[in-house]
This record gives C-alpha cells, structure tokens and sequence, in this order.
C-alpha cells in the first residue's frame, strides 16, 4: 500500500472514531511503516527525535490503538511494542531476541503459512476452540547477539 493509500485509510479508520489524522501521529505511523518490526515508545522517540515530545508520542499511540491503527505486542518484561495493525501492513510473524529485545518481522513462505494454518485449526479442534487468527513469534538470539 503507499503512503498516500495508507494515510487515506488511516484518515477513515480515525474520523470514525471521532479521532483527527494530526501531524504527530502521521509522524508515529510513518515511522512505524519504516520500522520492520514493532517498536518501544522509546526507540520510536529516538527515532522521531526532539519534533515529538513523549508525551505527544504517548497520547499519539493511545489514539492509534484505540482506533484499531496500531496493536502492541508486549514483552516478558512487560515493555510494549508497536506496529501497524495488521489490516494494513498484511500478516507476518516476528522474531523476538531473547538477549537485546530487537523484534523483527517475518513474512512467511505461502507453503510455510498454509502449514502453520493448518496446525493452528487441527489444534483448535482438539480443545473445541476455533481460532480466527494466529500470531507467531519465534525467540531465539538475533545475529548479533548470538
């Protein structure tokens, strides 16, 4: 999607939320579409610099979130990283450095996908449940911590 698709259907989602596609949060996502991988509150304002006080970034995030815009993925250390919502950026998985905490993500194979599908509803129907969706993320030590 360009960014122009991509602004115009931020722009919809947030008007029907009664919430204004403001320069500082056309700032956050734009960094985030960047990005290749959920990011901290922190490294987002490392990576905006001073035009965006964190509380500005804060306010920002908790609107894109609640708008369905962003979703945060949560670490074991209860640190939350963000990234566009799926709807616009596709479905992908991560890669999760146990070490440094870098958060990738991965785009699978189409052959890869249909497997971790199928084991998602073959799992789903052992215990009654059915699932709609499915994240992955697999934990390990990145290149340069390994």
């Amino acid at each position: 999607m360009t960014t122009t698709g991509l602004d115009s259907e931020i722009e919809t989602r947030l008007s029907s939320h009664d919430a204004r596609y403001t320069r500082g949060r056309r700032l956050v996502v734009a960094t985030l579409s960047g990005s290749g991988g959920p990011r901290s509150a922190g490294e987002l304002h490392a990576q905006i610099g001073s035009t965006m006080p964190l509380s500005s970034l804060y306010r920002s995030l908790a609107v894109l979130e609640e708008s369905g815009v962003v979703v945060p993925h949560f670490t074991k250390s209860g640190v939350a990283r963000y990234e566009l919502a799926e709807w616009l950026q596709g479905h992908h998985h991560h890669l999760v450095c146990l070490d440094c905490g870098k958060v990738e993500d991965l785009s699978l194979p189409h052959s890869y996908e249909e497997k971790v599908r199928e084991l998602v509803e073959e799992i789903g129907s052992t215990v009654s449940f059915t699932p709609v969706n499915h994240a992955f993320e697999l934990e390990g030590l990145c290149s340069r911590c390994a």
